[in-house]
């Protein structure tokens, strides 16, 4: 079955739970939210539980069940699942039958809320053995659920401790610097420290660049000559990184702003904006013109408005450099909250390390043959993009399901904030408000998914998908992907979703074959 792998060399003896507990450990500190986050979830978890008729040592279990086998710690006293062999060996977890899984999950995927266009895959993610499937090879637009793609071939090809550069050099003439992007969507103009674990700031490039420019005015080696004056330079900045049309194919829209290797506080009109908002036209020059009103407060006199312009070839005459932060947290930060901007720029750098065009279709061509190259079977996929705002985004539930069981690899670690920035059932990121029914949100209680499920979004109009992890009740971590096409109800078809999620969380699904 082409779902299973034969160049992880996973083996199937070691359950899941332990798998990925173990390599969880290597990217411990992928971020120093992801810990605080996991410590809130556990706390409101413990506070979600406890209500009328519920004791209190029964919602102190649940608590640590919820993380614990993505994880967390173990209970005090206990050994952490996972070292040392866990609570419980692999021969005690059993796998779910396709029989059991066709009856829990069968009658919900003729919800009419999914519209007539449904599919369906679950995966083993100890041995990458496909489970169920209804329609699993049926390619479909996935929506922003193609984002699970484009992390996992970023840090194939980049690893996780890749930092994205955005620097300034001397330019060919005397008296001018040039602004080079490297593609950091992160770059703001709003800090101001040199904090590393920071996204990068323009203002401390502007800072350390004033500083360069004085150092050498001071040595009579450029600036104004060594005058003794404030710096005088005119000011030119360097797109060229990112290549072809940086209008994403939906046109303008608040969801993403044009596609450039250089821009700040993603281009927003108001920096101060989050989530949807408008966007300038030229997010380029704009953020050039931000850092030229940067270095006139470190008092350089600036010639001029900035042009683009080109660096000199070969890279020298460096005068300052930040550095994003690490792939990892970009990741993470992209799936938690479905970021468009970081999901099209890390598809670029996807391109740009294999050595293709820094564009729309050199990206989803690295993306596509990043993971065919780590072993996933693409089934004829096609990504568009990267952040799955296009339609032309097609591929099936098997696909994705499979790159999440590929993150879960132990074999490969450098995949794990794959898996570690998927938002939680009832706690966070795009998941934070669902997995409950009225009733339960009402009276404040969590799902009893809520924060067994780990899972990206997906939506477009008439599109709703749902693809990530869980635990099941026997403590068997599978990987699954829901999607579903020709939706009417898109409330209705996000709570069909959930209760597919829900039912592979609390079912054990041994009957017989």
């Amino acid at each position: 079955m082409w779902f299973r792998r034969a160049s992880t060399g996973r083996l199937a003896a070691v359950s899941a739970a332990t798998g990925l507990v173990l390599a969880l450990t290597a990217v411990a500190a992928a971020g120093p939210w992801e810990s605080g986050r996991r410590t809130a979830e556990r706390a409101r978890a413990a506070a979600l539980d406890r209500g009328p008729g519920r004791a209190p040592d029964a919602a102190h279990r649940l608590a640590p069940y919820v993380l614990e086998p993505l994880g967390a710690p173990a209970e005090e006293g206990q050994e952490a699942a996972g070292r040392s062999g866990g609570r419980r060996g692999a021969a005690t977890i059993p796998v779910p039958t396709r029989q059991g899984l066709t009856d829990a999950l069968g009658p919900l995927l003729e919800d009419p809320d999914l519209g007539p266009d449904s599919s369906a895959a679950v995966i083993d993610a100890t041995t990458g053995d496909l489970l169920y499937g209804a329609r699993e090879s049926v390619r479909t637009t996935p929506a922003s659920t193609v984002k699970i793609a484009t992390a996992a071939a970023v840090l194939e090809v980049l690893g996780p401790q890749y930092r994205i550069p955005t620097t300034v050099v001397a330019g060919a003439k005397p008296g001018r610097i040039v602004l080079v992007g490297g593609g950091d969507p992160t770059l703001t103009a709003r800090g101001g420290g040199d904090d590393e674990s920071a996204p990068a700031s323009l203002r401390t490039l502007a800072r350390n660049t004033a500083r360069a420019l004085k150092g050498a005015d001071a040595a009579g080696s450029g600036g104004n000559g060594g005058s003794g004056g404030a710096p005088k330079v005119t000011l030119a900045y360097d797109t060229s990184r990112f290549t072809g049309p940086s209008l994403h194919p939906i046109g303008v829209n608040d969801n993403i702003a044009r596609v450039t290797a250089l821009m700040a506080d993603q281009g927003r009109v108001d920096p101060k904006t989050t989530g949807h908002a408008p966007r300038v036209a030229d997010p380029a020059a704009s953020a050039a013109r931000t850092f030229a009103d940067l270095l006139r407060e470190e008092g350089v006199e600036v010639d001029g408005e900035p042009r683009p312009g080109r660096a000199p070839v070969g890279g020298e005459g460096r005068l300052a450099e930040v550095r994003s932060q690490p792939l990892s947290t970009l990741v993470e930060h992209m799936l938690l909250h479905s970021d468009n901007d970081v999901a099209e720029a890390l598809a670029r750098h996807t391109a740009l390390a294999s050595g293709r065009p820094g564009s729309f279709e050199g990206a989803g061509d690295a993306v596509e043959a990043a993971l065919r190259g780590a072993g996933v079977d693409l089934d004829g996929a096609v990504i568009a993009d990267g952040s799955g705002l296009d339609r032309a985004d097609d591929v099936s539930a098997g696909f994705l399901a499979s790159v999440l069981a590929l993150a879960a690899d132990p074999g490969r670690p450098g995949l794990r904030p794959v898996l570690t920035g998927l938002p939680v059932a009832g706690f966070s990121g795009t998941l934070r408000n669902r997995f409950g029914d009225d009733e339960e949100k009402a009276a404040g209680r969590a799902s009893q998914a809520a924060g067994l499920v780990r899972a990206k979004t997906g939506t477009l109009t008439g599109v709703n998908t749902l693809a990530g992890t869980v635990v099941d009740a026997d403590g068997r971590l599978l990987a699954f992907a829901f999607m579903t096409r020709g939706t009417t109800d898109p409330v209705g078809a996000q709570a069909a979703l959930d209760r597919l999620a829900s039912a592979l969380a609390n079912c054990g699904c041994r009957l017989a074959a």
